[in-house]
């Protein structure tokens, strides 16, 4: 029988000479290939500013930045240059715990209410034994970013202790552990989490124990504690047809689930340690995470259903511990996408190929990234050539049409309401004060003759009431580039309110399905009457 070590030294040959038979049938792109790559997604989609890294076998095989950080400076963008990088912080929290682990301060399995005694969720069962693990693994239960309104938009004041106290209130959508829904508050959580056993706040553990060890000299946690923002980009959006610079998301609550400012260049130094089993370094000796943390949060965790063809030929999907797992034409392929409001990113690693790839740009437009980093990952697979500019701009105009067809539909009734005298409905009975419980009161209101609703503790969460029809209105939002305009709907009676995004293509962060209104007055009398 054969020993441990030499099972894992075969094991290492065979990987070594798999992605030695993949490398010799591929043709990777030329710098100068993915520069007219670049350039032709960014006019494409609209990119002002775009950074790409690829790492091959430890080291850096192209890296480089395209047009501008700002349409406002119309400054150039370099590898060197800061982007939000949103949800690929989430990996960067994982890891995080990983080292706790690894020091023996806690386990992957241990209870959240050990370390964080008044955490609490839906019931009492799930608040028991819901681990670090589930943190981390998008299947609590929850639906689609749950609460997210709490730190989306930002601008809001709701706290840390908020969150953990709301959370109880969040109503699930499938049994614990049976169905994955992308969520952020748990993340900021487990970022608690490290905060709590570790002594420090997650950035500076972030900082202190990952970013300064493998040379990120330039990153942060997030934006607020960036040494140097002179190499910065600004968040850019279409907003009402137009290209135009919008305001920076910064609410450093959100730091452990997307809060990482970084390039192109600091980031390829995480791949690269990752892809060299947590090793860094000149030789490299010094070790930053080891191979056995590394490969938990490459173990799926979740599944991920996935049907149909995949020009990858994938046919599994699933979510590890901050990280996206499938294969891709017999490779395991990790990876993660992270999105702010202006600014989309995603980082993709084939580790048996030791390959990896970054994409930064500074525009809210997911299939930019996409048909980079696709060339360039069939490129090294060896696979014949196709359009992915094309093609994610074909399905661009598909999607864009679709929901311009049913956001069209409902501004054409809103329209013709006000328009049509006969229409018009009195606006008194539907003013007042709403509340929910996990979110707080909104304010109903007449002001000259209009109807308006104003969040009390989101307060970019303001617009005008247009009637739609029977009991229900649509809030146009005051900030345009929110793009979130939602239905409001009156229960009978005018007793309550419940809300939903106008547009399907809303993102999903403004949950305001989960919003379950009651008329304050109500809800206090009834609690007086039960005492």
């Amino acid at each position: 029988m054969k020993t441990a070590t030499q099972a894992r030294c075969l094991l290492a040959l065979l990987t070594l000479l798999l992605g030695s038979f993949a490398s010799a049938g591929a043709q990777p792109l030329s710098s100068q290939e993915i520069d007219t790559l670049v350039a032709r997604t960014m006019r494409t989609f609209q990119v002002p500013g775009i950074s790409v890294a690829v790492v091959k076998d430890g080291k850096v095989a192209h890296m480089k930045g395209y047009g501008v950080r700002s349409l406002n400076s119309g400054e150039p963008t370099d590898e060197h240059t800061l982007f939000g990088v949103a949800s690929n912080s989430k990996a960067f929290t994982a890891a995080s715990i990983g080292m706790l682990v690894e020091e023996g301060k806690l386990k992957w399995d241990d209870k959240v209410i050990d370390y964080i005694p008044e955490f609490r969720l839906y019931n009492d069962y799930v608040t028991e034994e819901f681990t670090i693990r589930d943190l981390l693994t998008h299947r609590s239960g929850l639906g689609l970013g749950a609460g997210d309104l709490m730190i989306f938009p930002d601008g809001n004041d709701f706290t840390l202790n908020d969150l953990l106290r709301n959370m109880q209130h969040l109503k699930p959508v499938s049994a614990f552990r049976t169905k994955y829904d992308y969520d952020n508050l748990l993340y900021i959580i487990a970022g608690e989490v490290v905060a709590r056993v570790s002594g420090m706040s997650w950035p500076a553990f972030a900082e202190k124990r990952i970013m300064q060890p493998l040379g990120m000299a330039r990153s942060a946690a997030s934006f607020g504690r960036l040494k140097d923002i002179s190499n910065t980009i600004d968040a850019h959006a279409i907003v009402e047809g137009k290209l135009q610079v919008i305001d920076r998301y910064n609410l450093p609550l959100t730091d452990a689930a997307g809060g990482i400012y970084t390039s192109a260049h600091d980031l390829s130094k995480w791949l690269v340690m990752l892809m060299n089993n947590g090793k860094y370094g000149p030789a490299p000796q010094q070790s930053l995470l080891s191979e056995e943390v590394i490969q938990e949060q490459w173990t799926p965790q979740t599944i991920i259903p996935f049907r149909g063809s995949s020009t990858f030929n994938t046919h599994f999907k699933s979510y590890g511990l901050g990280w996206f797992l499938n294969d891709a034409k017999g490779y395991k392929e990790v990876s993660h996408t992270g999105g702010l409001a202006g600014m989309v990113s995603q980082v993709t690693m084939l580790p048996e190929l030791h390959l990896g790839i970054i994409v930064l740009t500074n525009q809210q437009n997911g299939q930019a990234f996409q048909a980079i980093t696709n060339t360039i990952k069939q490129a090294y697979l060896g696979m014949e050539s196709k359009d992915w500019v094309e093609y994610y701009r074909e399905e661009e105009a598909e999607y864009l049409a679709e929901a311009k067809a049913i956001t069209d539909k409902t501004w054409l009734e809103v329209n013709a309401n006000l328009k049509n005298k006969r229409k018009r409905v009195a606006f008194e009975p539907y003013t007042g004060t709403f509340g929910d419980k996990w979110f707080g009161e909104i304010q109903v209101y007449k002001k000259n003759n209009r109807l308006w609703l104003q969040s009390k503790r989101s307060p970019k969460l303001h617009g005008e009431m247009l009637y739609y029809k029977d009991s229900t209105f649509v809030v146009k939002w005051d900030d345009r580039r929110m793009e979130a305009d939602a239905f409001v709907r009156y229960s009978p009676g005018l007793s309550g309110i419940t809300m939903e995004a106008v547009s399907p293509l809303t993102d999903f962060s403004y949950d305001f399905h989960d919003l379950d209104f009651r008329r304050v007055a109500e809800a206090r009398s009834s609690t007086s009457g039960a005492r």
